[in-house]
């Protein structure tokens, strides 16, 4: 995986947790704790990210900040809600969580 590739893996796990850890970060994506600490540092220059230190601390993402959020037509949330209600558990699961992510 290049840096580039590290950094919007990062950027996409804390789109969708919204906070980890810098701990979890190197565990998940196979690196030190330095090099998570060093693209933090680099993505906060385009993101809002914000670190939070000690005890519980981790790397946050601005609670304002969703680059995804309402990109979807009425028409398609409205196909998404009608299909995720005919669906089995697990699809209408999958469903509802495209629906919450992006409109």
């Amino acid at each position: 995986m290049t840096t580039s590739e590290r950094r919007n893996e990062i950027m996409r796990i804390l789109i969708g947790r919204r906070h980890e850890t810098m701990k979890q970060l190197a565990y998940e994506l196979d690196v030190t704790d330095r090099t998570i600490r060093t693209d933090i540092t680099v993505l906060t220059v385009d993101y809002p990210l914000e670190t939070v230190r000690g005890n519980g601390g981790c790397v946050k993402l601005a609670g304002w900040y969703n680059p995804h959020r309402r990109i979807l037509s009425q028409e398609q949330i409205k196909v998404l809600t009608d299909l995720a209600q005919t669906a089995n558990n697990y699809q209408s699961e999958i469903l509802n969580g495209i629906l919450r992510a992006y409109a």
